[in-house]
């Protein structure tokens, strides 16, 4: 057998472990990190952990800055801007996939989540939860494995952004958006569900950049 299968393998587990720590927020944006405290963490070598650790920079979940050393990445507000634009691109084709593929049980289970989002409206984990469980079964109602692969890092680099749902009665518009998409892919009109895709993500931006100006102020130009 090659004696590096172990360590590959070893190396895949502590990317999967510390990539969900950053997913769940267990290791938060603007963290700092070091491979031995990762490796004490998570009980492996630091052999692996150096590999988890390349694989999650080149993902953009992690960021070596000279003088300050690794972190959980904390995105700016052009990545912000740009994390947005395609969530509306990706999410927007798959509605329109899901309005075509979607199974009759696929369909039954977004719409029993979203009949259970109102129940959360006050609790944010809760919230939250729900939100990644309809946006993860959408994508898999696409079933477009390539698309899934583009949604899934999408995901994991919009986990490094606090939850604003139950601020300014987003949970409530957001509920109204996950209808109208729910709608559309019941009726098997994909244009619709796009549409209705697009307008929710183009919404949840305004509702995010608006957060991060009153919080964090205008962000500067560059000169020249």
């Amino acid at each position: 057998m090659d004696g590096s299968t172990p360590m590959r393998d070893l190396g895949e587990a502590a990317y999967a472990r510390i990539r969900a720590a950053i997913r769940d927020g267990s290791l938060a944006p603007g963290e700092r990190l070091t491979e031995v405290d990762l490796a004490a963490r998570f009980g492996v070598s630091r052999t692996p952990v150096r590999q988890a650790i390349a694989r999650l920079e080149a993902e953009g979940l992690l960021t070596h800055e000279p003088r300050r050393g690794l972190s959980v990445t904390r995105p700016d507000h052009q990545q912000v801007v740009e994390l947005y634009v395609m969530r509306e691109v990706l999410e927007g084709a798959a509605a329109r996939l899901a309005a075509q593929h979607a199974s009759e049980t696929e369909i039954a289970a977004m719409a029993e989540i979203v009949g259970a989002e109102p129940a959360a409206f006050g609790d944010a984990a809760a919230l939250a939860e729900v939100n990644q469980r309809l946006h993860g079964l959408l994508y898999l109602a696409a079933h477009n494995r390539y698309l899934l692969r583009s949604l899934e890092q999408l995901a994991a680099t919009m986990s490094l952004l606090p939850t604003l749902l139950t601020r300014g009665g987003r949970a409530e518009a957001a509920h109204a958006e996950h209808r109208a998409i729910l709608k559309a892919i019941g009726k098997r009109d994909g244009d619709a569900a796009e549409a209705a895709a697009r307008a929710h993500a183009r919404a949840a931006q305004k509702h995010r950049l608006a957060w991060m100006v009153g919080t964090l102020g205008v962000p500067r130009a560059t000169p020249g």
